[in-house]
């Protein structure tokens, strides 16, 4: 988990797609944290993607360092707890100008049931459950 974590904060920005009915969604997105063992990503309980979420949490992330890129899949499992919500906050103080772990709006997932696979045209995948 790890290694997916240092990924796609190399990456710095990474793909979030959900569905919306029968309608594939993808945003980018550029928050994942490790907290309690678990990797985590932060939205607002406003935006559309927490509403595609509610309604199914199975999401896939994708990412591309220029060498190398991964797909991860999964299920998204929210975290209500402030402990969560400060500790991707705390990693990323610039949202704090729109985001508080003590506010309503702020939502923090973590992976469950993840399986990510690292690819490149010069070397097998690498396969990373957790």
């Amino acid at each position: 988990m790890q290694k997916v974590n240092d990924f796609l904060k190399e990456c710095g920005h990474y793909f979030l797609a959900t569905v919306e009915g029968d309608q594939p969604r993808v945003r980018p997105f550029g928050t994942i944290n490790v907290f309690e063992g678990k990797l985590y990503i932060q939205t607002g309980h406003v935006k559309d993607v927490a509403k595609q979420i509610a309604a199914n949490p199975k999401v896939e992330i994708s990412a591309f360092n220029g060498k190398e890129w991964i797909r991860v899949c999964g299920t998204l499992v929210e975290d209500p707890r402030v402990e969560a919500k400060k500790a991707m906050l705390d990693a990323y103080p610039n949202l704090r100008a729109m985001y508080n772990e003590a506010d309503d709006n702020t939502a923090v997932y973590y992976l469950d049931k993840a399986v990510a696979t690292i690819s490149s045209f010069t070397s097998a995948p690498v396969t990373i459950e957790f």
